[in-house]
């Protein structure tokens, strides 16, 4: 789950910044979707920020200015609480926000974290003047989808603001 957080935000992108959106596992280019480890995927999107969002900022950079190092009190509310996801407790270059980095390229990088009824892959990718945020989910158990079918809403209300945060970050760095 993503966009929920406590810290302070930089100051923000016009709301009217457009953030391009693709929800659902066939509508994710599957060069997208490859990126994802993910032996299955239930529920994917993609949320893509154009413009001058900082095209100097690797897609490890625009991680760390979405999510932070170490996951906000909400974050671990959401992520830990609710959905239950292992995340490694404190700073660490081999993770962001608690969420192990489980593979990277040249202008990409996969964030993965799991519980006992999910794996989730988030995929930033960083190129040509874009910033994407990807969420892909395997569901595990019978409960995933009772549970992620609530919260994934709320997160593609907040992803678009998310983006546009992590942009003003990046470029006030």
């Amino acid at each position: 789950m993503t966009g929920l957080s406590d810290r302070p935000h930089a100051e923000r992108e016009p709301r009217s910044a457009a953030v391009e959106r693709a929800v659902g596992v066939h509508a994710i280019p599957a060069a997208t979707r490859a990126l994802s480890s993910l032996s299955r995927i239930d529920y994917a999107d993609v949320f893509t920020l154009s413009g001058d969002v900082g095209t100097n900022a690797t897609a490890e950079q625009w991680a760390r200015a979405m999510f932070g190092d170490v996951p906000s009190p909400t974050e671990r509310l959401i992520w830990r609480g609710l959905l239950g996801l292992r995340l490694s407790r404190g700073r660490s270059p081999e993770t962001v926000a608690g969420w192990r980095i489980t593979g990277r390229g040249e202008d990409w990088i996969r964030l993965e974290a799991a519980s006992w009824f999910l794996t989730n892959n988030l995929v930033v990718q960083a190129a040509d003047g874009r910033v994407s945020l990807g969420t892909f989910l395997r569901y595990d158990r019978p409960p995933a989808r009772a549970v992620w079918s609530p919260l994934s809403a709320v997160h593609r209300l907040l992803a678009p603001g998310l983006l546009r945060d992590a942009a003003a970050a990046v470029r006030a760095a």
